[in-house]
């Protein structure tokens, strides 16, 4: 038979195209028909490549849940087992998987679930291996193959794969079974660890996530008609499966099985490293809890299980899930009674959190360090959250009596007022008064005795003393409140100040009278089912809106007819055309005739923007977005009703359709919802930027619309149109690639680099004039003529109205600062934020808004502490770019804090660090190479400026810096 092979020749075909049909019809011809007894006649079917029926054979007797599988589980860790398993994944389901579960024509399938049964066979640590190799390998097979013509046969093999892990995965109760099937199937403790261990890894140390992730990738490149999504490629959505599923675990646990309890406890506390705690832990106390009050034991038990260090970062996350899922922030409300609004979900939050905390004394210190520290208390949430923590430790007296005690110690000293943001500051005050009102009515001794102590006098004193207008404030503030509470009516502090008669300080003395209490975590479901039933309705009024005929609306046009006396007889008509060109075309098919119309109202911009499939519809609202709001904006209450709602959405916008001036036209709309409501938007911007689940682009876009929103508060709106095209300006001809061609090879300029260089260039422009001024001999010798001092005049610019400086520091500066400093203390230098470009913009805009609030804003000397803090902490960053946007964050600094009195006697240290600093950035951007118009060489530029305003400080106030000169050599 092989000399007859050697021998045929065909026209068209090769020898190997027919060596592999000769081959493949002799291994058909080998295919066993006989009963399959043990794995290794399983093994042999396998590699013979069966056919159908041979194949629905097979998998009958490889179930695991068929009876009688004692010795020859597929699921049993064997070497036979791991074979079939292999061969199972990269054999059987690339040629069958397609075909499973369909009935052949004119054919009864007896077995018709055939794939529940393959996905039983892979549901094993070994199954899970497998896969994973599968995916590895198709995925280097991908790389290597990129741009050929079989790399769409990849792409549908990765496919496949997904499928089948996401079916694996479809089960909540996958994480029970495998930990079943570990603990019956293997035999002694050991072995029965390292399996666990390898599961624990797979599914909690990411191997299945990264891999998942990174082959879904490669298909949404490769393959452009893949719409279907994969939510085991998200990582929020994986994590929230793995706290289900953790949950689901717990729930069928017997108690005195120590084993069980340590492996969920391992699991769990390897997927907080996956970077989506708060979803895990929010899973699992709603899985657990929030559907059954009657689990507080096994969430306890398994709580005991996780190491300390686990247990807080347990307890911390849940307190950041219960501040925003339940909390929202809201306006200060001089009402005595404003607190009884949430209080309900406040006590829910507080049952929570006691449940939690329980009588473990390691978790209610970790509960009275959160309250206390520097960059805790739920910075940035609202007072919800706060409220709720204290009223969980209320019943312990010293707990809380510590807690005002430590609030006060550092609401006093002298170093805490002058460094730590504002945005910590104004939650430590909060923590203190409810902690002074809880004491005074269970311990009201303690509270006079702390209240007529050093502690308390030396810090009031302190913060009225202080520089910053807003740490007064809050000074002034606390003592009246504490005053009240042990004073009689006659002898109550007073300051006879007007801010204290304004409803923020009222809504702060009103504090000490919250009394909260431990409820049910019942009224924590309120929110969601409210908000769940909130979508619905809005989904069936946007349905009802769309489905309305156009035509229905009216419009009412008052026609005047304007009375004459002069004869319109002497005009000549214009001629009718003879015949129209749009009305020559009959094809039907060209023809639209439902064409979208600009949105009138709010909700039909809202509607349009989330219309992705209809491309002239969501371009118009795009479009007219911008105008829409601001003619909106003092027009009722469309825009403030859906403020966060329109924000989201445009914020969350991808460019699916490739518009033309996409990028623009979304940056004009959020600018014209922050202008519309600048402190509300503004804090609800600065919080998304930090807190939002959005990409490294989609903050970017963020930072753009607080600094050029900024700046258009301030005056500067036409100054900066051109560069955020509300007023494009015409290119000059030039030799430019074709548009398209243009798109993607030109460096892409983002208005916030485009207006710090003008205003670095606008800084720099008169030093280097003075300096030329001085190089061109003595002032004796130059002369001014008149008319020049006239054209000066001229070209002076007339003072615009700031509308900023009323809300930079709590809407834009305060908030973003504020929340940079518990980022960088959860997530360390690791954060996001730290990434060279989001890092750049982030300075960039802190400076735009900076310079934009002006120098006579009363909050600039807190803003000044704060943004200089934030810079020297940033000295070790190396990149250009970074380095870059810190000289002229510092540059910008110094040039509008006019009053250099100031800086020399509040900020000398920082002074004369920055200008050792800047010495050394100097002397090593020198050293480099490059054209003019190289980083380092704009490095040197800005650091040479910056020592000459540094300089200018210290030689005219070097007398006030010569205590601190000595300290600081």
């Amino acid at each position: 038979m092989d000399e007859l092979l050697t021998t045929i020749r065909a026209a068209g075909g090769s020898n190997e195209q027919l060596f592999a049909k000769a081959a493949e019809v002799k291994e058909v011809q080998k295919t066993p028909r006989g009963p399959i007894l043990s794995l290794d006649d399983a093994l042999e079917t396998l590699r013979s490549k069966p056919d159908f029926e041979t194949l629905e054979r097979l998998l009958l007797y490889l179930d695991p849940d068929a009876p009688g599988k004692s010795n020859s589980n597929i699921n049993v860790p064997n070497p036979e087992a791991a074979r079939v398993v292999n061969i199972l994944v990269n054999s059987t389901i690339p040629d069958f998987w397609a075909n499973l579960d369909e009935k052949p024509q004119g054919k009864a399938r007896p077995h018709p679930n055939e794939r529940a049964i393959l996905l039983r066979c892979l549901s094993s640590v070994g199954g899970l291996g497998a896969i994973l190799a599968r995916l590895q390998t198709l995925i280097a097979s991908s790389k290597e193959g990129k741009g050929k013509a079989g790399n769409s046969d990849i792409s549908q093999h990765i496919l496949e794969m997904l499928d089948i892990v996401k079916y694996l995965l479809k089960d909540t109760k996958f994480i029970l079974k495998i930990w079943n099937g570990i603990r019956c199937l293997a035999g002694a403790r050991p072995k029965r660890t390292v399996l666990w261990n390898e599961f624990v890894s797979i599914m909690g140390g990411g191997k299945l996530l990264s891999t998942v992730a990174e082959a879904y990738d490669i298909v949404k490149t490769s393959r452009k008609d893949i719409m279907q999504s994969y939510w085991i490629a998200s990582g929020n959505r994986y994590c929230a499966w793995v706290g289900r599923s953790a949950a689901r675990m717990v729930l069928d646990l017997r108690e005195d099985d120590q084993d069980a309890w340590k492996a969920a406890a391992q699991l769990l506390g390897k997927s907080f490293s996956l970077g989506y705690m708060d979803e895990i832990v929010e899973q699992v106390c709603s899985s657990l809890l929030l559907e059954d009050e009657e689990q507080w034991a096994k969430l306890r038990a398994l709580q005991s299980q996780l190491p300390a260090h686990e247990q807080r970062n347990f307890l911390y996350s849940l307190l950041r899930v219960i501040g925003k899922r339940h909390f929202k922030s809201g306006k200060a409300s001089d009402k005595d009674s404003w607190w009884l609004e949430d209080v309900d979900v406040v006590s829910g939050a507080a049952a929570l959190l006691h449940g939690v905390v329980g009588n473990s004394e390691s978790l209610k210190e970790n509960l009275v360090v959160w309250l206390t520290n520097t960059w805790g208390g739920g910075v940035g949430e609202a007072i919800g959250i706060r409220r709720a923590a204290i009223a969980a430790i209320a019943q312990d007296e010293d707990t809380v009596q510590e807690v005002l005690e430590k609030s006060l110690q550092q609401f006093g000293d002298k170093l805490y007022i002058k460094h730590t943001p504002i945005l910590h500051q104004e939650v430590n005050a909060q923590i203190l008064l409810l902690a002074s009102g809880y004491v005074h009515r269970s311990h009201p001794i303690y509270l006079l005795t702390l209240a007529r102590s050093s502690i308390h006098l030396n810090g009031v004193s302190n913060r009225l003393a202080a520089s910053s207008v807003r740490s007064r404030f809050l000074g002034m503030v606390v003592g009246t409140a504490i005053s009240s509470l042990i004073d009689k009516p006659d002898k109550i502090m007073n300051f006879s100040m007007e801010e204290m008669d304004s409803s923020e300080a009222a809504w702060y003395k009103s504090l000490t009278g919250v009394q909260d209490w431990i409820g049910s975590i019942s009224s924590l479901k309120t929110p969601t089912t409210d908000k769940l039933k909130g979508s619905e309705t809005t989904s069936g009024s946007t349905a009802s809106c769309a489905k309305r005929p156009i035509g229905s609306t009216s419009k009412i046009v008052r026609i005047e007819e304007i009375e004459s006396d002069d004869e319109d007889d002497g005009l000549i008509p214009y001629e009718k055309p003879d015949s129209d060109e749009e009305d020559e075309d009959d094809d039907p098919t060209l023809v639209q005739r439902n064409k979208p119309t600009a949105p009138v109202y709010i909700r039909d911009l809202l509607s349009g923007l989330r219309d992705i499939e209809n491309y002239d519809r969501q371009r118009l609202a795009l479009s007219t977005a911008a105008t829409l709001i601001r003619r909106k904006t003092n027009f009722g209450t469309e825009v403030s009703d859906h403020d966060e709602e329109l924000a989201a959405l445009l914020t969350g916008l991808n460019d699916k359709y490739d518009m033309e001036n996409f990028q623009e036209m979304r940056l004009q709309a959020m600018i014209a919802i922050l202008v519309a409501q600048p402190l509300k938007m503004g804090q609800w911007f600065s919080k998304t930027f930090f807190d939002g689940d959005y990409s490294m682009g989609q903050r970017a876009s963020i930072l753009s619309t607080l600094g050029i929103g900024a700046r258009e508060l301030a005056g500067y709106k036409s100054e900066d149109a051109a560069l955020t095209g509300a007023d494009p300006v015409p290119e000059f001809p030039s030799k430019m690639l074709p548009e398209r061609l243009h798109a993607i090879y030109a460096a892409p300029v983002s208005p916030v680099d485009a207006l710090s260089k003008r205003l670095e260039t606008t800084m720099i422009a008169p030093m280097a004039a003075e300096v030329a001024d001085k190089v061109s001999g003595p002032d004796v010798l130059k002369v001014r003529t008149f008319s020049s001092r006239m054209d000066v005049e001229k070209r002076r610019k007339k003072p615009i109205t700031n509308q900023l400086a009323k809300v930079v520091a709590d809407g834009f500066f305060f908030p973003l600062t504020g929340r940079w400093w518990v980022q960088l203390k959860t997530y360390g230098a690791k954060s996001v934020y730290f990434d060279p470009f989001l890092l750049t913009s982030y300075l960039k805009t802190l400076a735009l808004i900076l310079h934009a609030s002006g120098p006579s804003t009363l909050s600039l000397p807190q803003m000044t502490s704060e943004f200089w803090d934030l810079l020297l902490s940033l000295r070790q960053q190396s990149d250009p770019a970074v380095l870059e946007a810190l000289l002229f964050a510092m540059l910008t600094l110094l040039e509008i804090n006019e009053d250099k009195r100031r800086l020399a006697e509040e900020h000398s240290k920082e002074l004369l660090e920055t200008q050792g600093w800047v010495n050394v950035v100097f002397e090593a951007s020198g050293r480099g190479s490059g054209g003019s118009n190289s980083e380092g060489e704009r490095v040197r530029v800005l650091a040479a400026s910056l020592l000459m305003r540094i300089r200018e400080v210290v030689e005219k106030y070097q007398g006030l810096l010569m205590g601190e000169m000595f300290d600081f050599d």
